[in-house]
């Protein structure tokens, strides 16, 4: 909802200026913040998947290259990088933000949309949208690589230990967790197209599950800025410690 006040315009006529009743920010801050940090992390994305062969320094893999797959001079990013950009350009609260910012449409269904043949996503490319749940099922999978890799950052040659990277890929895999089961298609898929919760026993196991992954969902945003940042951050320290500009800071039994 956003309410709108009559301001006189220099020609005298009168307009309608937007304003949010949930925030005394400006209107330009939210759109600015999603434009320039989703503009930023898609050019390091395509530089990190296209341009770099190094992703990994033992026992630490960045999660933009996990699983770790080698065929020949191809980037590694390239096998595994398309599932997680998949899912986050038809996610429903990416979909809301970047119509929000870099289309400039309206923060509310009270206004006007910007443009009159506007047809959501009904036609291409944003009908791929539709696709959303598959990008789940590969994310998914995913995410259980990462778990994996998270787990093997605390082994240093058959050795426990803990590492400052060790710390940031338990994080991450953690932030990322929250965010792919926060999911509303894992939603859906918890506890749709069920009449009654309590008719069964798989009904209320559903039920069940549908009100933890909401618990979830409520701030699926946060969950979706706070993954973004950590694969950044993981894949960021990652590269200092490849190229000698950071030491790994670790206890090991």
């Amino acid at each position: 909802m956003a309410v709108s006040e009559h301001a006189a315009s220099p020609a005298g006529r009168s307009r309608y200026a937007v304003r949010n009743p949930y925030s005394v920010l400006p209107n330009w801050l939210y759109p600015a913040f999603v434009v320039i940090a989703l503009g930023l992390f898609g050019l390091f994305a395509i530089w990190v998947v296209f341009f770099q062969n190094r992703g990994d320094f033992y026992p630490y893999v960045s999660p933009f290259y996990s699983p770790l797959i080698t065929v020949g001079p191809i980037p590694p990013g390239v096998w595994v990088a398309w599932a997680p950009l998949a899912f986050r350009l038809t996610c429903y609260y990416y979909r809301k933000a970047y119509f929000r910012s870099f289309f400039w449409h309206p923060r509310s269904c009270a206004v006007d949309e910007p443009k009159r043949r506007y047809r959501g996503e009904t036609v291409f490319p944003w009908v791929l949208n539709n696709f959303h749940r598959f990008a789940f099922y590969a994310t998914v999978v995913q995410v259980g690589f990462l778990w994996f890799d998270a787990v093997i950052a605390f082994d240093f040659h058959g050795r426990f230990g803990v590492g400052l990277g060790s710390v940031i890929l338990l994080v991450n895999v953690l932030l990322l967790s929250g965010y792919t089961f926060g999911c509303h298609a894992f939603r859906h898929l918890a506890g749709g197209g069920l009449d009654c919760f309590s008719c069964s026993t798989a009904a209320r196991a559903r039920f069940q599950l549908w009100k933890g992954v909401s618990v979830l969902n409520i701030r699926h945003d946060r969950w979706a800025w706070a993954s973004l940042f950590s694969v950044a951050a993981a894949d960021i320290y990652i590269r200092l410690l490849l190229h000698g500009f950071l030491v790994d800071p670790r206890w090991i039994s």
